[in-house]
């Protein structure tokens, strides 16, 4: 029995101890995190200038914590609240009997006797006001002061404290009430923010304004008695007036806000941006919109890249981001567009990289046609053969789905992924050869930093990640507030380079083959592309336009040895218009911001990267045996790999050169003469000469004196096993094709034949148009010289 009550006792004795050790461990230990409250994402530039800022999860403007607090609100604050702070252990006791006697007084309470660390318990418990939470207030606050020190308790509570409304928090406090950041603050907003928290609910800047005011001056007489303000200060304190109503915060950037409100919700974010790179690029955008407007293009989007960090300086990523009519809150910069022409010079550059064409080369520029796809030039021309540089500079579709054929689709679309296209989602088979000509969809993200690695390559600097924000950017009391706008142009890439660190990405470009893009894409007489007239002054440039399908996507991006500009502008919901061409309205845009940047040098000719090579001038292929004319120029050793000049022969001409003639054909007293001749294929001659006179067409042979090896003749449409479709007429019936042929000899007869049947001739202008039955079937046609040639087409 007696052992029965011991045992009893002892477990009503640890019962008590284990109660009394739980009460402790909940008093006297704090949570792991003091606040658990959500906070507004704000967003600021390199400098720390605020951008803009999106609300709390609850509804409150309560800014991420900051770990210190302006020398001016401190003491404004302690002076108010607390002034033993920097002395007592987080509980004041002469403090708490003063309230208590005056509260005893009053038959009220008046005062809580809190000192600023029992506050920042009381804000992080959010409990009701009474005995039993006082004491554990009380308890807590010993406890703080023993895990923080004053200034990170003073930082949490100014982080914290109720500025009224909906501001929690001093640096919301200040943005919303003064429209700056806290480290500005004059001595009367320190003390007016001060005495807000103290009741927030009843002293209010728009309401209550002279109690605020009396409350602020008692304050500032203080400061100004006790020695902490001179008296210059304090009369120009006291002559301040208060803020009339809450201001809105900053709306810069507004759409790279929201990018970050999504992906780094209640974070502060110090981005790359430079706000007054970011205002002025926005005020060039709102001046175009204004005049686009009146075509029905609505939204526009821009960004500027610094080439020496990689990094975005601006970022716009649509106007009018408060007008919701338009698809304005869309944000372009990240949205995937037909690209356009507006990666032709990867392609330029992919062929010069694997030694498949020399800067030079000449491209075929006549019609196409395969199985159906039918790519045209913007001017709807042919010029029979273009140098590869001209085809890029001039954006010409027909001779880079040429290139892009030979160079291989599979090829291209690898290099493009590598390069840093992430929208790339389909096979290559998907896009065929209109990966060309904006079959494929891109972000202006992508492309402005894949031309800014571009320009690094040449800076001898590595490959990076874009980047819009970094860990090594980071707010301090030392941070620079200069802008790029006021820096000169002439920084080192070490000064600059020494502050940023981003792991190196795989080199794609070289730096030989990107020098003779940014040759080709730098040539100001482009007419195809951009009237100079609307151009107020023009800096070197390797800048590229591009107009996607329908009119729907107007591009333009330019690069500097020290920015790239990336533009795009169209509707974000698709619709097409004929205004929207590159040229005409992302292009004029591209420099206008390139004007309002600073200038800087054209890039250093990376010599090491080139060899001597004897170039023939008039087809821009390595020079062969019977290339008459030659110039000595730099290629990069890929280039020594490309083909000699396939299209120079030598022939035998009569004394006066009318006819062609063979060596065994006449007596050896006979006179001859030999010559090289630049002959080009006869599609391509057909439509080169109407462009160049100089152009010199070979003789024809003597009659009974030899004959042309290869056929003079070939079919500009349709070609070989092509599937032709009969066009509709009014009336519902079928209509006729017209056939095209081209002729090296501008006086040829040519005779039309459909299978076995005669169809007619043709001389001169060799076009013939009949309505042949549907099925299969061969053309052939013989000229006057007895030439032949026949393709198989078929007619559906």
């Amino acid at each position: 029995m007696n052992f029965s009550l011991k045992n009893k006792k002892q477990r009503r004795r640890a019962i008590r101890y284990t109660v009394a050790l739980l009460l402790v461990l909940y008093l006297f230990c704090l949570p792991g995190k003091l606040f658990d409250v959500p906070y507004s994402t704000v967003v600021t530039d390199r400098n720390g200038e605020l951008l803009g800022a999106r609300i709390a999860g609850d509804g409150q403007w309560r800014f991420p914590p900051d770990d210190t607090v302006p020398e001016k609100f401190r003491r404004c604050i302690i002076a108010f609240e607390d002034r033993w702070f920097d002395y007592h252990i987080g509980v004041n006791p002469a403090s708490i009997a003063r309230a208590f006697v005056q509260n005893i007084k009053a038959g009220r309470i008046v005062s809580g006797g809190s000192t600023l660390t029992m506050q920042t318990i009381r804000l992080s418990r959010g409990e009701r006001r009474t005995i039993g939470e006082k004491i554990i207030e009380i308890i807590l606050a010993t406890r703080i002061e023993c895990r923080y020190t004053k200034s990170e308790i003073l930082a949490m509570y100014s982080s914290h404290a109720p500025f009224g409304g909906n501001v929690v928090g001093l640096e919301a406090a200040v943005w919303r009430y003064f429209g700056h950041s806290s480290s500005r603050l004059s001595w009367a907003e320190a003390a007016t923010l001060a005495v807000l928290p103290n009741s927030p609910s009843m002293i209010h800047p728009s309401r209550n304004r002279s109690a605020l005011v009396a409350k602020r001056n008692r304050l500032l007489k203080y400061l100004h008695d006790n020695g902490d303000m001179d008296a210059v200060d304090y009369d120009l304190a006291m002559s301040e007036t208060l803020p009339a109503e809450p201001l809105p915060l900053p709306q810069i950037a507004p759409h790279l806000v929201t990018y970050f409100y999504k992906n780094s919700e209640g974070k502060h974010v110090v981005t790359s941006i430079d706000k007054a790179v970011q205002q002025q690029v926005e005020s060039i955008l709102d001046l175009r919109h204004s005049y686009f407007e009146r075509s029905d293009i609505r939204n526009m989007a821009a960004i500027v890249i610094d080439v020496l960090t990689n990094e975005a300086l601006a970022y716009c990523g649509n106007v009018g981001f408060d007008d919701r009519k338009s698809s304005n809150q869309v944000d372009v910069i990240r949205a995937p567009r037909s690209t356009g022409s507006i990666m032709k010079p990867f392609l330029y550059y992919a062929a010069l990289h694997d030694g498949l064409i020399l800067p030079n080369t000449l491209l075929p520029d006549i019609p196409l046609n395969i199985n159906g796809f039918v790519p045209q030039n913007f001017n709807m021309q042919y010029d029979g053969a273009v140098p590869a540089s001209k085809v890029v500079s001039r954006s010409l579709n027909i001779p880079s789905v040429y290139l892009l054929r030979e160079y291989g689709v599979p090829k291209f679309y690898d290099f493009l992924k590598k390069a840093g296209m992430t929208t790339l989602s389909q096979p290559p088979s998907h896009y065929g050869l209109s990966l060309i000509l904006g079959g494929a969809e891109a972000t202006l993200w992508d492309v402005s930093f894949m031309y800014s690695d571009m320009a690094r390559s040449l800076l001898d600097l590595p490959r990076t990640q874009g980047r819009l924000s970094s860990s090594s950017l980071s707010l301090s009391s030392s941070s620079s507030s200069s802008s790029y706008l006021s820096s000169s142009s002439s920084s080192s890439s070490s000064s600059f380079l020494s502050s940023f660190s981003s792991s190196s990405l795989p080199d794609v470009f070289s730096p030989g083959e990107v020098w003779q893009v940014f040759e080709a894409i730098k040539e100001l007489n482009r007419p195809e592309e951009i009237d100079w007239r609307y151009i107020p002054s023009m800096r070197e440039i390797a800048w590229k336009t591009g107009t996607s399908y329908g009119f729907r996507d107007a591009w333009a991006v330019g690069a500097t040895s020290r920015f790239v500009v990336g533009v795009w502008v169209g509707n974000a919901n698709g619709e097409g218009k004929p205004e929207l061409v590159g040229a005409r309205t992302a292009g004029p845009v591209m420099f206008d911001i390139f004007n309002m940047l600073p200038a800087s040098e054209w890039f250093v000719r990376p010599e090491s990267k080139f060899v001597e090579a004897q170039v023939c001038r008039l087809s821009g292929h390595l020079k062969s045996r019977y290339c008459d004319e030659a110039d000595t120029v730099l290629i990069t050793p890929n280039g020594l790999r490309t083909e000699a000049c396939p299209y120079h022969t030598y022939v035998n001409l009569s004394i006066d050169g009318r006819y062609r003639i063979y060596a065994d054909c006449i007596g050896a007293e006979e006179p001859t003469i030999r010559r090289n001749w630049f002959v080009l294929p006869p599609v391509w001659e057909w439509y080169y000469k109407q462009h160049h006179p100089e152009y010199k067409i070979l003789p024809p042979f003597m009659s009974g004196c030899g004959g042309d090896a290869a056929s003079p003749m070939a079919f500009i449409y349709p070609s070989g096993n092509a599937r032709v479709h009969l066009p509709k007429q009014m009336d519902g019936s079928d209509g006729e094709i017209t056939f095209e042929l081209a002729h090296s000899n501008s006086n040829a007869t040519v005779y039309w034949h459909l299978d076995s049947d005669y169809l007619g001739m043709t001389r001169d202008f060799h076009k013939y148009t009949f309505q042949p039955p549907k099925g299969r079937h061969q053309i052939t046609v013989v000229d006057n010289e007895g030439n032949t040639i026949s393709i198989g087409i078929t007619v559906e």
